[in-house]
């Protein structure tokens, strides 16, 4: 809330509102700005209800509420423009009186005239600049292109992205309703009847969120990316709802869960340097496959769990090792996704043997080189189901 510009346009939100009959006052839009403070103002649908919530105090008035935020808040608009209410005041029916503009004076026509309510010539009431929204700005913009204040600011949204996995059907029946009939609690029940039916108990499915495990690239060829996606990657580590494993490699693999698991980033990036030796190093996709495959497949890869890899695909190791433990690792997880920066490119080709060489054991393939890659990617792994 400390974006003077947003602040601005906030109120003349206000006065759009009031023009249009609502009964907006300063005592509500000070609530909202303290609301503000209690949600993240990148969700959409969380402004939205706050707003509506505190500013509408007649249901008469949520429709036209409805258009002012939609023409104000969302639709993309120019530089300048003007807000031309005439329109929207015709649709509504039965609005509130508002306030009389003063008399016209002009030294040149003589006394005051009175403005006639019925003309046509009637001026907008407010002229808006476009609010500034720096996730549309970075949405489409390259990471690799980024200006260091550019960097701080789309490490700030990245907090604010909200990643969800699709869910797993687990081997626990708890008791449900409308459900398939549970014959063994049914029959534990009928003992405390002499053996005799009462009530059919029934059961439902469980489920739970997959496990996640990231293997990241941060050899030399990623060093652009490297630091960006560790902040993404932290991001998801503190989802406290679904278990997540992060490795790096570059010539060999690390393990870093435990340091993302800190409260402050600062700190848990400081102790990942500490473990990672092999910074901006060569590439050995297929060695560190090997050690992940053998090493801590078995202890992570269970329950149906989802595999990121994120790297460029530029290898320097042994190709058949990289063919072999890509096929390991595609049938022993549920789902292997592959996360290429260079994807993001119209001209990019995977033409590399080592992409050639994973992309028949990938089961999707997609870009992660700006936040709009890293929304999409949000939304592919929610869609995951059963």
């Amino acid at each position: 809330m400390k974006n003077s510009r947003f602040l601005h346009n906030l109120l003349l939100f206000g006065r759009l509102l009031r023009g249009l009959g609502l009964d907006v006052n300063p005592g509500r839009m000070i609530d909202l700005v303290h609301a503000l403070n209690h949600i993240e103002i990148g969700r959409k649908a969380d402004f939205y209800h706050a707003s509506r919530t505190l500013l509408v105090h007649d249901k008469t008035d949520l429709l036209l509420f409805d258009q002012a935020f939609e023409m104000f808040w969302k639709k993309p608009i120019p530089e300048w423009f003007k807000v031309d209410l005439e329109g929207h005041l015709q649709k509504r029916r039965d609005f509130r009186t508002r306030t009389i503009p003063p008399p016209l004076t002009s030294p040149e026509h003589g006394p005051p005239q009175e403005r006639d309510p019925n003309t046509n010539d009637r001026q907008p009431l407010l002229v808006v600049t476009r609010t500034y929204s720096a996730r549309e700005v970075f949405r489409t913009k390259n990471f690799a292109d980024l200006t260091g204040e550019e960097l701080d600011a789309v490490k700030k949204l990245m907090r604010e992205l909200t990643l969800q996995l699709g869910e797993r059907r687990t081997r626990r029946f708890p008791p449900g309703r409308d459900q398939p009939i549970d014959l063994r609690r049914t029959l534990r029940q009928s003992y405390k009847h002499d053996g005799e039916v009462l009530l059919w108990a029934r059961r439902e499915y469980k489920f739970k969120p997959r496990p996640l495990v990231i293997l990241a690239d941060i050899s030399g060829s990623m060093e652009r990316y490297t630091r960006l996606l560790l902040h993404f990657i932290y991001g998801l580590a503190q989802i406290r709802s679904q278990p997540v494993e992060a490795f790096v490699f570059s010539t060999r693999l690390t393990r870093i869960t435990r340091q993302l698991k800190l409260k402050e980033i600062d700190q848990a990036l400081s102790e990942v340097s500490g473990v990672v030796h092999d910074w901006a190093g060569g590439t050995r996709i297929g060695d560190s496959l090997k050690s992940f495959n053998y090493d801590w497949g078995r202890r992570v890869l269970g329950r149906g769990a989802i595999v990121l890899l994120i790297s460029d695909g530029w290898d320097r190791g042994d190709i058949d090792v990289l063919k072999s433990e890509m096929g390991r690792l595609h049938r022993t997880c549920h789902r292997l996704i592959w996360l290429n920066p260079l994807l993001g490119s119209p001209e990019y080709e995977p033409l590399t043997r080592g992409m050639q060489t994973a992309l028949p054991h990938v089961d999707d393939f997609l870009p992660i080189h700006n936040l709009a890659s890293l929304e999409d990617l949000a939304a592919h792994l929610k869609k995951i189901g059963p």
